[in-house]
């Protein structure tokens, strides 16, 4: 990457269309699963879409796609190095974790952190994008709040699970970027894990997380409810090797992102009608 600090810069992707910025107010509610279904089912419809692994300190992007061990080309421009997304599924996917090894933490202070990723950002040939979907670190730390700060005309997406400590953060992440420094609009609320579905009977819904937070934080948040995702046995294990929900052919699952797909997408539109 370039040495060019960037860290006070504001980023500018003129080619891309739309940038969806999916938050959450803590780990473990499968934010990293919901953007890379999205991006899937994005891209699947035929819209141009790239995904980008913000989580800096704990990229998962990578093994979603099953790509962990792939690295991206880089090609020379003047005295910058300039990254080529890896292709997959029809998604353009650049993270962190391509850069380095696994196993290795990455050790690195707020300033720092956000410098490399605004260099992420910079450096990443993403061309022409209908969407860019960013997959941003759980709560409303320093990056977080960086990476809000600086890109134009960014869109919120807050993930949640049903109980109440998750309503409580994501209630957290709805405000910072309500907050007048950002003013980022919020898109909506999706309560993933919402209930669990058995393989066995597929009709039958369990509420082992409870219910209603995602209406809960919606109706705090005077905004819209997107999205229930169901909690899927054989899609929670295919994710660990790199398989999507359209691959493993659930339609209940396929339903659900299809559906907060084309409701993103509504109250996508609904947004930027307002901004003209």
């Amino acid at each position: 990457m370039s040495k060019k600090n960037t860290a006070l810069e504001q980023v500018d992707l003129p080619g891309v269309q739309n940038i969806i910025l999916v938050a959450s107010g803590k780990g473990g509610v499968g934010k990293s699963t919901v953007a890379t279904n999205l991006a899937v089912s994005y891209a699947r419809e035929g819209f141009r879409t790239g995904l980008l692994d913000a989580d800096l300190y704990g990229p998962s992007i990578p093994i979603l796609f099953g790509i962990e061990n792939q690295q991206p080309e880089v090609k020379q421009e003047g005295e910058q190095d300039i990254m080529i997304p890896i292709e997959k599924y029809g998604v353009h996917i650049m993270s962190i974790g391509f850069l380095m090894k696994s196993q290795d933490p990455v050790i690195w202070r707020g300033p720092m952190a956000s410098n490399a990723l605004s260099q992420l950002l910079t450096s990443t040939e993403w061309g022409d994008l209908d969407y860019l979907i960013i997959d941003m670190p759980p709560g409303t730390g320093d990056i977080s709040i960086t990476l809000a700060q600086k890109l134009k005309g960014a869109m919120g997406l807050v993930v949640i699970t049903p109980q109440k400590l998750a309503v409580a953060d994501g209630l957290k992440a709805t405000n910072m970027f309500l907050n007048e420094k950002l003013n980022i609009p919020v898109l909506g609320v999706v309560e993933n894990m919402s209930y669990f579905v058995p393989k066995q009977h597929p009709d039958e819904k369990y509420y082992v997380f409870g219910s209603g937070g995602g209406q809960k934080l919606a109706e705090q948040t005077q905004t819209p409810l997107l999205g229930q995702i169901p909690l899927v046995q054989d899609v929670s294990e295919s994710s660990d090797h790199g398989r999507n929900i359209f691959l493993e052919n659930n339609e209940l699952m396929i339903n659900a992102f299809q559906e907060l797909g084309y409701a993103l997408r509504q109250q996508t539109q609904m947004v930027e009608s307002k901004k003209q």
